[in-house]
């Protein structure tokens, strides 16, 4: 509260699913059943991740002459005097959008990350840079509360919701008793033991300092197989220390990937260019990161393997919430083209369907547009699974001769520069990045990389030149910077 004026003006910023409705209906019992006027709005963003639901509650105190005051319908910027941010990218958007101030505001965010779909979709690393958002929110909020609320709803077995009730309370930005914020869960009769311990949770971590977010990180590999303690031995033995870890995760995806000598093949890849790597080694170190996520590419059978895995069933159960006597139904888009339909078969057979035009005019229109497809369904869990049952025959597959040519020719580009300019070939090995994904995605990328890789073998370009066309290629999926780039460079 201030001077100017005697009412409360809380903006809410929640996603679909995380109760930002019931957070709003609490704090407007509360705000009654202690003697206030309470009005509550919402308005609703486009879709989970592109767009947040503003909820938006006002409360003021009952006017002695009878007069009700008009209270507004929307928070206006710089009159907010308390914002709530389900995630951390909410708690930037609240501060863009202006509903944060220094005067005014008690900010309380999350500090986990749900990232957003131009985040995961960029043809890079599109990831939005955390410490930023933390920064500013400690200098434009009045004060700043914020905290991991994902990882304190997962300790308490509680939602969201109840962590950020609970914050709200521990902040002290409303003039309310704990007691009365616990009664209003009491009387709503909703899940009411789990929302109270979320609610405790969050009432702690409230009165504690902020806390930056710890970035996820794979732990590192500890193998128990005998085959895996061997080539971890291998590891250790030929490849530099600082290539051990990314080493081991690439002998671990690809071992889940595919099988034990397709992991041996991919260190026998990498020991050729630690052969040839200097310190700090660099190089082996990208290199191996890098070789890992190409031999491990995306094909029609490695999307039907992950889709049926009982351990992403699980995790999906986990996220939604699912009680044991709930039924949950998965919808996926698929939308795969005949040229991976074709890449998934023995290479003679693949390659003559691709450059059939009679193939193309009698299957082409079976692939022309993408489909809902329900996973959780026997026919179509059937489906995939018996897909992703012929990983055993991926190496007779087209896609798997095409993939292994291509990783080849990029190892020997990097292996032919190393010895006269290991800057260039740890950027040539950093190439790697713009290829990703599946469909016209994979597409794109490969696109990229190609134009680049032609410039590499037309002359004799600097480390600079490759990382500058690298960054061109990951500015735009059209290709326009890109095209730019290398227009310049040839003029050069």
């Amino acid at each position: 509260m201030t001077q100017q004026r005697d009412r409360l003006c809380i903006a809410i910023l929640a996603l679909g699913g995380q109760g930002g409705g019931v957070l709003a209906d609490w704090i407007q019992s509360v705000a009654r059943n202690q003697g206030q006027l309470a009005q509550g709005t919402s308005v609703p963003g486009v879709a989970q991740r592109t767009g947040s639901t503003v909820y938006y509650v006002e409360l003021a105190p009952l006017p002695a002459d009878g007069r009700a005051p008009v209270l507004a319908q929307m928070p206006t910027p710089g009159d907010v005097d308390v914002v709530i941010a389900s995630e951390l990218m909410e708690v930037g958007r609240a501060m863009v959008r202006g509903f944060v101030s220094t005067e005014r505001t008690t900010l309380i965010g999350s500090t986990h990350r749900i990232y957003a779909i131009s985040e995961k979709s960029a043809m890079g690393d599109g990831r939005a840079d955390s410490s930023k958002i933390l920064e500013a929110a400690a200098k434009r909020a009045r004060r700043f509360v914020g905290f991991d609320m994902d990882a304190a709803s997962a300790r308490s077995g509680s939602v969201i919701s109840s962590i950020m009730f609970g914050a709200l309370a521990g902040s002290g930005a409303l003039p309310f008793p704990r007691e009365a914020f616990e009664d209003a869960i009491r009387a709503s009769g909703v899940a009411v033991d789990s929302n109270l311990k979320g609610f405790a949770e969050g009432f702690d971590a409230a009165r504690q300092p902020v806390a930056a977010p710890e970035e996820p990180r794979a732990p590192t590999p500890a193998p128990t197989t005998p085959f895996g303690q061997a080539l971890a031995a291998r590891i250790r033995a030929r490849l530099p220390t600082a290539a051990h870890r990314n080493a081991l995760l690439g002998v671990q995806r690809l071992m889940d990937y595919q099988d034990r000598a397709y992991a041996a093949l991919y260190l026998e890849r990498l020991e050729r260019i630690a052969a040839l790597d200097q310190a700090p080694h660099a190089l082996t170190t990208e290199t191996a990161a890098a070789l890992a996520l190409w031999m491990a590419y995306d094909d029609t059978i490695r999307v039907a393997d992950l889709k049926t895995r009982a351990s992403r069933a699980a995790r999906v159960r986990g996220e939604v919430r699912v009680k044991n006597d709930q039924l949950l139904s998965v919808t996926e888009f698929m939308h795969p083209r005949l040229r991976e339909i074709c890449e998934t078969l023995p290479a003679p057979i693949g390659l003559r369907l691709l450059h059939s035009a009679a193939a193309e005019s009698l299957l082409g229109r079976f692939f022309t547009k993408g489909r809902h497809v329900e996973t959780t369904r026997l026919r179509w869990f059937l489906m995939l699974s018996l897909l992703a049952a012929l990983r055993p025959w991926r190496r007779s597959s087209l896609r798997y001769q095409e993939e292994q040519r291509r990783v080849e020719e990029w190892l020997a580009q990097i292996q032919a520069v190393t010895p006269s300019q290991p800057d260039v070939a740890l950027e040539i090995a950093r190439c790697q990045n713009l290829i990703k994904g599946y469909g016209e995605t994979f597409d794109r990328g490969l696109s990229s990389y190609a134009k680049i890789l032609d410039f590499i073998r037309s002359g004799t370009p600097t480390a600079d030149n490759i990382a500058a066309l690298r960054r061109a290629a990951l500015a735009d999926e059209q290709g326009q910077a890109l095209e730019a780039e290398l227009n310049r460079l040839g003029a050069a």
